[in-house]
C-alpha cells in the first residue's frame, strides 16, 4: 500500500486465495465482502466466457470497512448474455448487482473495449478525484 492506502498504480495479478490473505481476513466485514467477491467471480467464470476479472475500489485499499465490492468483467467475443442463467443475468445488470450482490459490477465484450482492451482495463485505475491507484486482476486458480 502507498501512503494514501491504495495499491501502487498498476494492474496487479492475484488468485482468490491471495486476495483473501491480503484483503479478506482483517475483520468480519471484510470477510463477508470477500465471500461476495468470490461468489461473483465464480458466477462470472462459470459462463465459460470470462476473459478478465478486475477488482478495484475500497476493498483493495487499506480502508478498514470498505463500502462494497467493485468489479469490471471482460467477456470474450462469443459471450451471449441471452443464453445465461438467471443468476448471471442478475450480475450483468448494474443496479440489480448492487442490490442483490452488494457489488458495483461493470462488464463488456472484448470488441466493445474502446481504445483497446488494455486501455479499458487501465481506465479502472482512475479514482474519483482523478488520481491513480492500483487494481487487481484475478488469475484463475489452479483448482478452478
Amino acid at each position: 500500500m502507498n501512503t494514501t492506502g491504495d495499491l501502487p498504480e498498476g494492474i496487479h495479478s492475484a488468485t482468490l486465495e491471495e486476495i483473501l490473505a491480503a484483503f479478506g481476513n482483517w475483520n468480519r466485514e471484510r470477510g463477508l465482502l470477500f465471500q461476495r467477491l468470490e461468489r461473483i467471480y465464480r458466477i462470472a467464470a462459470r459462463t465459460g466466457h470470462l476473459a478478465r476479472f478486475i477488482v478495484f475500489g475500497s476493498f483493495v485499499t487499506s480502508k478498514s470497512i470498505p463500502n462494497d465490492i467493485d468489479v469490471f468483467m471482460v467477456f470474450d467475443d462469443t459471450f451471449d448474455a441471452s443464453a445465461c442463467d438467471a443468476e448471471v443475468l442478475l450480475l450483468l445488470d448494474h443496479a440489480t448487482a448492487d442490490s442483490h450482490f452488494g457489488a458495483s459490477a461493470f462488464w463488456l465484450r472484448r470488441p466493445a473495449a474502446f481504445g483497446g482492451e488494455q486501455a479499458t482495463i487501465e481506465f479502472w485505475q482512475t479514482k474519483r478525484d482523478g488520481g491513480r491507484r492500483g487494481i487487481i486482476e484475478i488469475l484463475e486458480n489452479s483448482n478452478d
